[in-house]
């Protein structure tokens, strides 16, 4: 897959644009990229073109000067909308790319057909997890991304199940992740407010895809909000990681929900 580039207010933006037809937009988790959605792109392009796009400061993007949010994320996916010429799409965000999506979804719900969430949740840090943000913020400062990725990207998996070579592709682009883009997003991530309004008002179709052995999003803080317009799956034996885990599963959920 080639990657391309855009200017977005100002800060590069990388993402990939494969396939033809209703265009999906997929948004990584924290210090994935991309190339987290290599496995899953080829089976949702056959009738879909697929935009994957690196959030500031992950992958191949560059990071803004000052403060980043969940919502300015936001507004940045606007602005690869803008750039690439898409009215409404399906918006598709794993963990980190879950909180930016409920963030869209908020304030942008007009260019939406529907939305879904990938191991990721509506609620706010508890104040635990916030403190959670800071020591990581810390690690990061001491030991380095290396350091810092090599320690978070196991927890990710399913404990128990055996995925050698997917979860050192995850640890090689962790390490690709600015330190700094790393850190704004945990600053970002601990100031996010709680969206579960926005599950509850929203009209549109949602999709929610817990993993039954997710650590760190289990499934009961993912299916907060229940509706007739709201599928939630879980997927059996995988953890926060199913586009690797579980590729050919996560494909086939997303399809059954975008035909439905």
């Amino acid at each position: 897959m080639d990657a391309k580039r855009a200017e977005v207010n100002g800060t590069a933006i990388s993402y990939y644009d494969e396939g033809q037809g209703d265009p999906i937009v997929l948004i990584h988790g924290f210090c994935g990229s991309k190339d987290y959605w290599q496995q899953v792109i080829p089976g949702l392009a056959e009738k879909h073109r697929l935009i994957a796009v690196d959030l500031p400061g992950h992958g191949g993007s560059g990071l803004p000067a000052g403060d980043i949010s969940v919502e300015t994320m936001a507004e940045m996916i606007k602005g690869i909308f803008e750039e690439l010429g898409l009215e409404k799409v399906s918006l598709i965000g794993h963990s980190l790319g879950g909180y930016v999506t409920l963030a869209f979804a908020e304030a942008y719900e007009d260019r939406l057909k529907q939305f879904s969430l990938v191991h990721s949740t509506a609620n706010p840090d508890s104040e635990e997890g916030k403190k959670g943000r800071e020591v990581a913020a810390g690690k990061i400062d001491a030991e380095g991304i290396k350091s810092f990725v090599d320690g978070l990207v196991p927890n990710l998996f399913a404990s128990g199940e055996k995925h050698p070579e997917e979860l050192q592709q995850a640890k090689e682009i962790g390490y690709g992740t600015n330190p700094e883009g790393a850190k704004a997003a945990l600053k970002a991530m601990k100031r996010r407010p709680d969206r579960n309004h926005v599950l509850k008002n929203t009209k549109l179709p949602v999709l929610i895809v817990a993993g039954e052995k997710d650590q760190i999003v289990p499934p009961e803080k993912s299916f907060t909000v229940v509706g007739p317009n709201i599928m939630q799956v879980t997927i059996k034996g995988a953890g926060h990681m199913s586009m690797y885990e579980a590729p050919a599963e996560l494909v086939e959920v997303i399809r059954g929900f975008l035909e439905e």
